[in-house]
């Protein structure tokens, strides 16, 4: 496989919708979907009215890559060995010695490997990925707050309240027309609407409409578990995901000592300004890097979050925007993220900037 990626070498793009063609003001639509959830919790399963206020400062619990531990009432931001980079119990921090008490000395979530190379869903966890699920994970943090004020708390069982919220909110039913499951359809066929469904309809679709019996597809998507890890695991698509975490303040400017004589050609947007920048979360950190907590004895340890690897497993290539690939020519050549390249190749137009600092320290080190 060529350490390069170009768009004209594809008989078939896809693309998500939601997050990837169609982008949303992020502030604005995080604050109806929590409010629809927190409103449904108390009005229908008689949750705290203390759910429906949000402060300011409370958005900034908000980030990608989270894992809620159903069992103990935290949330996780992972390393890509499942150790435990930063916990908080409810909104609450959690320190050092708090981890190591519940998940042992080595920090290590005892659900990593099911949860690894699967991204399988279970009773006893969630992965928050998307944004349209996002602001659940700082409603789910304060009614662990809530629960944490009853004395008579002794198992965190709200879970089957939080879907409920979800499946009324975003109802499957208000994709279809008709009672015809999409399971049962014998075929697909061009210029058709369809929706649910599986892979080897579409494929079987694309083979006839490119005339070939492997025809190379990229897929586009924003949800590292539904778009990219999917396409990437059962279909082996080329994946670019869009991933907003890379403007703001996660990227940097390169310059001529990040990359030496590496440097490629710029784009029109390779310097482009989000329209509504993307803010670090003080309390987790970057998406893409973090520390391990040393000892008395020894050091922090920079490392990858289970994420960026992730990004690197599954995707081709790491946008934050269609637009920031819109005016290049169509054959245009991006690094992809494989063993032959850099860390960093597959990150499009500019690499996180914890990871150019991660790479600096292990060089000096």
């Amino acid at each position: 496989m060529s350490d390069l990626f170009s768009l004209s070498d594809c008989d078939v793009i896809g693309f998500d919708l939601d997050h990837t063609l169609c982008r949303y003001r992020l502030q604005e639509s995080s604050k109806l979907i929590y409010d629809s959830f927190a409103q449904y919790l108390v009005a229908e399963k008689g949750y705290t009215e203390d759910l429906l206020s949000v402060t300011t400062e409370e958005w900034d619990f908000c980030s990608k890559g989270l894992v809620l531990d159903l069992e103990e009432g935290n949330f996780l931001k992972l390393a890509a060995d499942g150790t435990i980079l930063r916990a908080c119990h409810g909104t609450k921090t959690m320190t050092a010695e708090m981890i190591a008490e519940i998940y042992g000395e080595k920090r290590v979530w005892k659900h990593f490997k099911e949860i690894n190379g699967t991204y399988a869903r279970s009773a006893k966890y969630y992965f928050y990925d998307n944004y349209f699920d996002l602001p659940g994970a700082l409603l789910c943090a304060k009614i662990v707050d809530s629960l944490e004020m009853t004395d008579e708390q002794s198992k965190y069982d709200f879970w089957k309240d939080v879907i409920s919220a979800v499946e009324h909110n975003y109802k499957t039913t208000a994709f279809k027309e008709s009672d015809i499951e999409i399971d049962r359809l014998p075929t697909m066929e061009k210029a058709g609407w369809y929706s649910q469904g599986n892979w080897l309809h579409l494929y079987n679709l694309l083979k006839k409409m490119t005339g070939k019996p492997e025809p190379k597809t990229v897929y586009f998507g924003d949800s590292m578990r539904s778009d990219i890890f999917s396409a990437r695991h059962y279909c082996s698509w080329e994946t670019v995901l869009i991933l907003e975490e890379l403007e703001g303040g996660e990227v940097q400017e390169p310059d001529v000592t990040d990359f030496g004589s590496c440097l490629k050609k710029k784009g029109k947007y390779d310097s482009l300004q989000p329209q509504e920048p993307y803010s670090v979360s003080k309390k987790w950190g970057s998406y893409f890097a973090d520390s391990i907590p040393g000892t008395k004895s020894t050091q922090e340890i920079q490392t990858a979050t289970w994420c960026c690897i992730s990004i690197r497993d599954y995707s081709t290539i790491t946008i934050p925007s269609i637009m920031s690939i819109v005016d290049l020519p169509l054959d245009h050549k991006f690094p992809r993220f494989s063993s032959n390249n850099s860390d960093t190749d597959g990150f499009y137009p500019h690499p996180p900037a914890a990871l150019l600092s991660q790479n600096k320290e292990g060089a000096a080190a």
